[in-house]
């Protein structure tokens, strides 16, 4: 390369390496969306703020900004309607999705709940919205409604057919997913030899105990 078209050069260099640099070190903001599972994450001991306390310790604290979104009640299509003030508003660059339990626990509460196919139609409207912002999407499987084993809980099926709805969009669109319902089965089929319905990983059969939230952070943060 001749002088001239080196010193030419230099510019672009260095704004490439200037570039690269910055998103480095670059902040990277993730928000959780959902339910009171999620509001109550932020909360000492709560699986967000433990997410939190566990960057710090990596040394990594400044690398993420964990932002909780979460309101109690909420089923799929509450998300979508607070969608921009409540997400896009803060320009995320990672979503955290948690939804689902209300979709089927209200059908056993208050007789209402959510059809399978409205919760897929809005689950996908929300995949388009984020991907449309090329914001990075993370899916999380409902968890449980009751900790009984061998499928003894009473809304144990439901759960299952909005789990597999979940997992069936996000493999289509290529979003990665934060099975916690495969988890948390897993886990209870190995720690309740009682046959308890809660105190496990919960307080109720729904909202996490300590154990419940550090199993959740534990398991997006390795998608993180």
């Amino acid at each position: 390369m001749s002088t001239k078209y080196f010193f030419l050069a230099l510019p672009i260099m260095a704004c490439f390496l200037f570039s690269f640099k910055t998103n480095k070190n670059r902040c990277t903001r993730v928000v959780f969306f959902g339910d009171s599972i999620t509001q109550a994450g932020v909360d000492p001991g709560g699986y967000i703020s433990q997410m939190r306390d566990t960057l710090a310790l990596q040394g990594k604290a400044k690398r993420y900004d964990l932002i909780g979104a979460g309101i109690g009640g909420n089923k799929i299509y509450d998300l979508y309607l607070r969608l921009e003030d409540d997400v896009m508003a803060r320009k995320p660059d990672v979503v955290v999705m948690y939804v689902g339990v209300n979709d089927v626990w209200h059908k056993q509460l208050f007789g209402t709940g959510t059809d399978p196919e409205k919760f897929q139609k809005f689950y996908l409207a929300l995949i388009q919205k984020f991907q449309k912002k090329g914001i990075q999407l993370i899916a999380c499987t409902p968890a449980c409604i009751g900790e009984r084993t061998g499928g003894q809980n009473q809304m144990d099926g439901d759960l299952d057919r909005f789990s597999e709805i979940i997992r069936k969009v996000t493999a289509e669109k290529n979003i990665p997913l934060c099975d916690l319902r495969n988890a948390f089965s897993n886990y209870v089929a190995k720690n309740n030899p009682e046959n308890l319905d809660h105190g496990i990983l919960t307080t109720d059969g729904v909202h996490l105990n300590e154990k419940g939230n550090k199993l959740v952070a534990e398991l997006i943060l390795k998608q993180l």
